[in-house]
């Protein structure tokens, strides 16, 4: 299948360009290690309060973590692109055969590709922390961090198309990682916010994801937190996918 041909090509040429400089792989894990680290240990007293689960801080926080990374770690993609678009590699792409598709789609699978090792690696050094998980659940929980992270991603994408420049990009970034990470509950859980603040982080998307990461951690399948949040993730992925392969069609009109 031509598509599946073309990502495979767009994927492996992004790779490779990834892993010449794999040193800002490991940079990019640096935010969430320090919290792992410095952070967690000041939640040790809370394992008593509502939203614990079974007293455990940290089955509690570091799904949390592994959201903030796949939010994060794939916000700021879109600046390497504009690089692109200022030097003609995209435009190159785009007088090509190559299916538009797979120029997102490329880009997109190596970003989600870094994020789930960083995902992995995250959570190894957390075991030690007390982190307690359900192998099934866990592996779960990765699909539920590439989509996250493929929404980021294609999100910085399409911003980058349409801004062209940095100085916009960087602010726009900025405004919307910054609520909707706080909105999430991504540190605490959101039954010790007031109610007002529930409320207001039911409107946001990842709230449902850390929910359903958190269950899926310690094997609670039966939870309507995990249906609902891949059913709500993955209609987000698809709208916001579609979105960011409009704007790079709009780069040739």
């Amino acid at each position: 299948m031509k598509l599946l041909h073309d990502v495979r090509l767009m994927f492996s040429a992004n790779m490779i360009h990834s892993l010449k400089s794999p040193i800002f792989i490991f940079i990019n894990m640096f935010q969430p290690l320090m919290y792992l680290i410095l952070y967690m240990p000041l939640l040790g007293g809370l394992g008593s309060v509502p939203g614990f689960t079974d007293g455990n801080t940290a089955n509690v926080f570091i799904p949390g973590l592994l959201v903030m990374q796949a939010i994060f770690g794939c916000a700021f993609v879109g600046f390497p692109l504009i690089d692109e678009i200022r030097s003609g590699v995209i435009q190159r792409y785009l007088v090509t055969p190559v299916s538009r598709s797979a120029i997102i789609l490329g880009k997109v699978l190596r970003d989600v590709v870094v994020l789930l090792a960083q995902c992995i690696l995250i959570t190894l050094v957390a075991l030690p922390f007390g982190l307690t998980l359900n192998p099934a659940g866990f592996a779960l929980s990765l699909v539920l961090y590439v989509l996250i992270g493929a929404i980021m991603a294609c999100l910085s994408y399409s911003f980058a198309l349409i801004y062209k420049v940095k100085d916009a990009l960087a602010p726009t970034l900025n405004t919307i990682t910054l609520p909707v990470s706080l909105l999430s509950g991504i540190f605490l859980p959101l039954a010790l916010a007031p109610l007002w603040l529930q409320y207001l982080a039911k409107i946001n998307p990842f709230s449902y994801g850390v929910n359903a990461t958190r269950d899926l951690f310690v094997g609670n399948f039966q939870s309507i937190n995990i249906p609902l949040g891949f059913i709500i993730i993955s209609i987000m992925s698809i709208i916001i996918f579609y979105w960011c392969l409009q704007s790079l069609k709009k780069m040739t009109t």
